[in-house]
């Protein structure tokens, strides 16, 4: 015997190759359209949520690049260089074409959807916020960062886009009711853009305080006196980024604490970048005389011992 295998009639098994595929009929009730919709609902949101991870990532690449572009400047309230101009206007114009392209699927409700997804928008408050205060020496307002924020999504639309959106008004976007489509603004639909929660924007300035600690480090090794704005007025004391960094925490430690662990990280990391710099100042006054210029705070001698 060849060890066929039988059934219980006696009949020889095919082997599954040999045999026709067996079809499975297709059954159709009243209740196939409704999951047909949820199965092209969440197809919708797959195809959304990869776009807006490929665009996220790549708008947080191009905000660091801006970020280590501002790290090169020596002098604060003063106008930019124009290489490190030049170089953080073309990342922008990338990053408003990336914004442009997610534009319709983040409106409305999807906004916060994807919220975990849009991290890059913390990463571009960053690097708007630092800008801004090697510039001015100030803190960048929400409503200013987010309407220009939003202006940077306009300016990155083609007409072509604008075409598609036109063409194709419900592709990718969530179905809107009378009463919504009425309290929607001009902005909303025929325009979108992109917009930044108050979330994004306090973690962004809870991530711009390292920038200021490692723009204070660098000035005071180079210039051997943490960093300041040049004023005219000689009796004036200019302020320094120190007593910035300092204000900043306080204002910080004022808001109604969260109990999240990405507050309280950020909050931790935040108190330490104010304290390296303290200890940085704490240096200069004490023993800056008796070192060289181009002395550089030692990471074991002067490092916070709670860290």
């Amino acid at each position: 015997m060849s060890g066929l295998k039988r059934d219980h009639q006696g009949n020889e098994k095919q082997k599954p190759h040999e045999g026709a595929r067996k079809t499975v009929p297709v059954v159709r009730n009243e209740y196939t359209p409704m999951f047909e919709q949820f199965r092209n609902e969440l197809d919708h949101h797959h195809e959304r949520r990869e776009k807006i991870v490929k665009a996220s990532r790549d708008i947080t690449a191009l905000s660091k690049k801006i970020i280590f572009a501002l790290q090169r400047v020596r002098k604060i309230q003063q106008d930019l260089p124009n290489d490190i101009k030049k170089d953080m206007e073309a990342r922008l114009d990338q990053i408003s074409k990336l914004l442009a392209s997610i534009a319709r699927e983040t409106q409305g409700i999807n906004r916060y959807r994807y919220s975990n997804n849009l991290s890059c928008m913390e990463e571009l408050v960053e690097a708007l916020t630092f800008a801004h205060y090697l510039r001015t020496q100030s803190l960048v307002s929400y409503d200013e960062l987010s309407a220009e924020i939003e202006s940077l999504a306009q300016r990155g639309a083609t007409p072509e886009d604008d075409a598609v959106v036109k063409a194709q008004p419900d592709a990718n976007m969530p179905e809107i009711t009378p009463s919504e489509s009425s309290q929607a603004t001009a902005g909303t639909v025929e325009d979108p853009v992109v917009s930044i929660t108050v979330q994004d924007y306090i973690y962004g300035v809870f991530d711009l305080t390292g920038e200021m600690m490692r723009f204070a480090t660098t000035s005071t090794a180079l210039t051997r006196s943490l960093a300041t704005a040049d004023g005219d007025d000689a009796s004036a004391r200019p302020r320094t980024i120190l007593q910035d960094m300092q204000d900043l925490r306080s204002f910080v430690e004022m808001l109604p604490q969260s109990k999240g662990r990405s507050w309280t990280q950020k909050l931790q990391v935040l108190r330490q970048s104010v304290r390296k710099v303290e200890l940085i100042g704490y240096g200069m006054v004490v023993r800056g005389g008796e070192r060289a210029k181009g002395w550089v705070p030692d990471a074991e001698v002067d490092a916070d011992p709670d860290e």
